[in-house]
């Protein structure tokens, strides 16, 4: 063998083995950020999740308003790419304790029995205007001691969060998208398929809850959202206890 054949051979071995060893190290990276994100989504292989969504207008057919049905496609594709299964689930047929499965729950507590509950026993410090009368307060958040009030198709408020309820590693998360209209809880769920990795990284397997605004739905839709502030803290407090009214009494 020539000098110059034995240097093309050497070379093609190089070439081939730096091919194999680029080949593993980039599905070493993709396992790991697939084991990321299916720990972060509570996801392993072939697991089940919910996607529990109200029904349209209070009727008894699961009829899923527009923006709500693009806020679970970007849901599915979430549940896919971690190679689990979904079930759609209509909010007042969810037959399951908290944990057994990782859910979904998309939709504001007024026409969501389930986001009603989830609010009520994980989130004491969230207060939710639900009065129906129109007003400035009207679908207003109270969130511990700030009020977020909503001026439609300019500034919108949602809750995105992630509640494990301490209830150990093996227990699934849920996932709130809490919004003041549909719209709200699309923009959310958009903004957790944009940023999962970075909240992972920052929360791990551990809860959070996040106030998110909706900048001009009117003109942009769900896409220009911004990151109020993590309220964690606060949505978890107990809410303060109203004092009841005194009646006062005249002497005869």
């Amino acid at each position: 063998m020539t000098e110059d054949v034995r240097n093309i051979v050497l070379g093609l071995i190089a070439a081939g083995l730096g091919a194999v060893l680029g080949w593993l190290a980039r599905t070493y990276l993709w396992r790991r950020g697939l084991r990321r994100k299916q720990a972060f989504f509570g996801l392993p292989d072939n697991s089940e999740s919910l996607l529990v969504v109200n029904r349209e207008a209070g009727g008894p057919e699961l009829t899923v308003v527009r923006h709500d049905v693009f806020a679970l496609l970007e849901l599915a594709a979430l549940i896919k790419d971690c190679g689990a299964h979904a079930q759609l689930v209509a909010h007042d047929a969810v037959q399951q304790s908290f944990g057994e499965r990782t859910e979904f729950c998309v939709g504001s507590p007024t026409a969501n029995r389930r986001m009603a509950a989830h609010m009520h026993s994980l989130l004491p410090g969230v207060r939710i205007n639900t009065e129906p009368e129109p007003g400035p307060d009207r679908g207003a958040f109270q969130i511990g001691s700030e009020r977020y009030r909503m001026e439609g198709g300019i500034t919108e408020y949602v809750i995105l969060a992630r509640l494990t309820a301490g209830q150990g590693q093996e227990a699934r998360p849920v996932f709130l998208f809490c919004g003041q209209r549909a719209i709200t809880n699309q923009a959310a769920t958009r903004y957790l398929a944009r940023h999962h990795e970075r909240l992972a990284r920052k929360h791990g397997a551990n809860t959070f809850v996040l106030l998110l605004k909706v900048v001009n739905s009117q003109a942009y839709g769900p896409d220009v959202v911004e990151l109020v502030g993590d309220v964690t803290r606060a949505a978890q407090a107990p809410a303060p206890a109203i004092a009841p009214a005194r009646t006062s009494h005249r002497a005869k």
